[in-house]
């Protein structure tokens, strides 16, 4: 079961590794004058319920016609160049998530190996030709997953094999607050933790070709919501996921899924 968990998509259509020259450029056109962009991060997402991570990245800012992230060693991770048209109209938001193995498949110890603290250098070059440039600190602080209750009943961890929690409307998600760090991985482990906001996604399935999603982010002071009746009007069966986001971006999910008696 998989539930997108951020609403901002942007089309990688067109798009090519910068060669050589292109990189070279950009370290040409640093005049120590350089524009920061409004939104630069890039994070982990944990999947507690699937047991997987994810690096993600949200970058927003003046149109730009090339793109590059450094990690903490000034290694590239990412390298783009536009081309032809698009590099003409240029690209202003860019958001990205990796692949998301199971742990069977790569360990949480060999991920944060692979992306190591630190940090983080985002860098481009406007359509004018001006340097683009920002910072962000990668952490491995992920938050304790949220452990989500539905009209006050404990909620299903494996959706695919359980009995989904049956309830009547009107329907509540609620959640004891995230303040720590997650238990098991991620370093530190149980330190004190600052929650950015909370994310409740809940989608149901309307018919083999469409599926209704409702995404709502609610600020840290707040951990419960009321699924509105026009949404749970849709369907019986519905899939939810309840996210914990922290001030680094860092943020874990956890999946469940209720039936409506």
């Amino acid at each position: 079961m998989k539930i997108r968990t951020l609403s901002l998509v942007s089309s990688l259509f067109a798009l090519l590794f910068a060669p050589i020259a292109a990189v070279a450029d950009m370290h040409d056109e640093d005049d120590g004058d350089e524009i920061e962009f409004d939104e630069a991060h890039v994070f982990f997402e944990l999947n507690n319920t699937d047991g997987d991570l994810g690096i993600h990245a949200l970058i927003d800012g003046e149109p730009w016609k090339r793109l590059r992230i450094e990690d903490q060693q000034e290694r590239r991770i990412l390298d783009i160049t536009l081309r032809d048209r698009l590099r003409r109209q240029g690209l202003t938001e860019l958001f990205f998530e990796s692949a998301e193995p199971s742990f069977d498949e790569l360990s949480p110890e060999e991920f944060f190996e692979r992306f190591p603290a630190g940090t983080y250098e985002i860098e481009g070059v406007t359509l004018e030709g001006d340097e683009l440039e920002s910072e962000t600190e990668i952490t491995h602080a992920m938050p304790a997953p949220p452990e989500p209750k539905v009209n006050g009943m404990d909620f299903d961890e494996d959706c695919e094999e359980g009995d989904p929690v049956a309830v009547s409307a009107p329907v509540v998600i609620a959640w004891d607050p995230v303040d720590s760090t997650h238990p098991d991985l991620g370093s530190p482990r149980s330190g004190a933790i600052t929650v950015l906001n909370y994310e409740v996604v809940v989608e149901v399935e309307i018919d083999d070709d469409f599926a209704s999603v409702l995404s709502v982010t609610l600020p840290p002071a707040v951990t419960s919501m009321t699924i509105p009746a026009e949404f749970i009007a849709q369907g019986d069966e519905f899939k939810y996921e309840v996210l914990a986001r922290e001030e680094s971006f860092n943020q874990t999910a956890t999946e469940s899924c209720f039936v409506l008696e």
